[in-house]
């Protein structure tokens, strides 16, 4: 990796951050993608990204919160349990080639619902809070698989919560950036426990996820509607299964 390709692909991490972002992502899927692109050593890979996804979602928290587009009682119960399994499913070791791609599809499903309620012009008029009870189970299964999958629990949660109507769209968006920076903030912390290794272009990542950050969010929180914020939320779920599902097969075939 030299000093060209790190300036040329600083767009591509812009952008990542711009699209995440006005869904209440932090983007750590597209960051991983970018990164293997490059040739960054696998052990870089994983605290650099999760670094980028705080910054991110720390900008998503502020900006929906100041639009009052977040919920205290939809958030606090799920991150309270998914804190603590997202540590217990990074404990636990599973092939990548079995459950990369069944993830894959899930969100690949999960995009292909919200286009099609998107399309159906489906109002979340009979929205419904669920029990706590329902969102402790929750939080603990998608900490669980964050863990597994070392990929920010939002990227399941958001689709959950919108095809459930368990809160309106912006709402959906500022409680993930929540979730994400929770969840990213504790594995973080996980891997601060070890040597640490960041990539040495670091710092250009940092300036280009900001920005896209900033502008992503500011949209996403008070300009962008609701059926767009959907589209978007369908073209990063795309994203997102269309690279773990490609990964995992790419690791079958090679076994």
């Amino acid at each position: 990796m030299d000093f060209n390709q790190v300036i040329l692909t600083a767009p591509l991490f812009f952008l990542a951050a711009l699209l995440f972002s006005s869904v209440g992502h932090g983007g750590a899927s597209a960051y991983l993608a970018v990164m293997a692109l490059l040739g960054v050593a696998p052990e870089s890979m994983r605290p650099a990204a999760l670094l980028l996804n705080v910054l991110v979602a720390s900008i998503g928290v502020y900006k929906f919160h100041r639009a009052k587009a977040f919920s205290w009682q939809l958030f606090w119960p799920l991150a309270i349990m998914s804190v603590p399994m997202a540590f217990v499913g990074g404990l636990i070791q599973l092939s990548p080639q079995f459950y990369k791609p069944l993830v894959g599809a899930a969100l690949l499903f999960a995009a292909i619902q919200i286009f099609r309620k998107t399309r159906k012009h489906a109002l979340q008029s009979n929205i419904h809070e669920p029990s706590r009870p329902v969102l402790f189970g929750l939080g603990a299964g998608l900490g669980l698989l964050s863990g597994l999958t070392g990929i920010g629990g939002g990227i399941f949660l958001s689709p959950i919560l919108f095809l459930l109507n368990w809160a309106e769209t912006k709402v959906i968006s500022g409680v993930a950036a929540a979730f994400i920076l929770a969840n990213s903030v504790s594995g973080l912390m996980g891997v601060l426990t070890k040597q640490l290794v960041l990539p040495a272009y670091l710092g250009y990542w940092v300036v280009a996820v900001l920005l896209g950050g900033l502008i992503g969010a500011e949209f996403g929180s008070k300009r962008l509607t609701n059926s767009s914020i959907r589209r978007l939320l369908a073209l990063v779920l795309v994203f997102a299964g269309g690279k773990m599902l490609w990964e995992g097969l790419m690791l079958a075939s090679a076994g």
